[in-house]
């Protein structure tokens, strides 16, 4: 059995959007439990010029959406980033979700060699379909899950390790 392009990208660009919603569904409680308003969490940052919740939240969206789309060489929903909320996040992680769902397999595998090209303002990365996603497209995204878990940690939401591998999948499982 070999592993091929698209069972390596859109269900972990899913599965991970799932438990960064698992993350926002334990911050809520955390919040409602602590007496803390949950601005106060999507306005949090980790310093030294981070972005913030929120905006990590809108990124790692844009970084599974972008890379799904480019992957299966279609054009990604435009999402304004205008989410200021914990319920707009999570529509916004859902209409997310619901796109990757959209992706078909075919539209993935074998492009594994296709040219993908990153326009950037100052420049522009060349990359094939594998290395884009292995060396850009995979680390970006999970950079943002990382730091929106970083940022919920450091106020305190009680997260750990299986929130942040299984977190969506355990929940399903305990309300099984």
């Amino acid at each position: 059995m070999s592993l091929s392009l698209y069972d390596v990208s859109i269900p972990v660009y899913i599965r991970m959007l799932g438990n960064l919603a698992h993350f926002l569904d334990k911050a809520d409680a955390h919040a409602q439990e602590a007496g803390v308003d949950l601005s106060t969490y999507a306005e949090a940052n980790l310093g030294h010029g981070m972005f913030n919740l929120a905006r990590q939240i809108q990124l790692a969206s844009d970084a599974a959406k972008g890379g799904a789309a480019r992957l299966a060489s279609i054009e990604a929903p435009a999402m304004p980033d205008e989410e200021k909320t914990f319920p707009e996040l999570v529509v916004r992680i859902q209409k997310t979700i619901a796109f990757l769902e959209g992706v078909k397999r075919d539209q993935v595998d074998g492009r594994e060699n296709a040219e993908i090209v990153l326009k950037l303002p100052s420049r522009s990365m060349e990359f094939t379909g594998l290395s884009f996603l292995t060396t850009f497209s995979l680390p970006n995204f999970l950079f943002h899950v990382t730091t929106a878990y970083a940022i919920l940690r450091n106020q305190g939401v009680p997260l750990g390790k299986m929130d942040f591998l299984a977190g969506a999948a355990t929940a399903q499982a305990q309300a099984a």
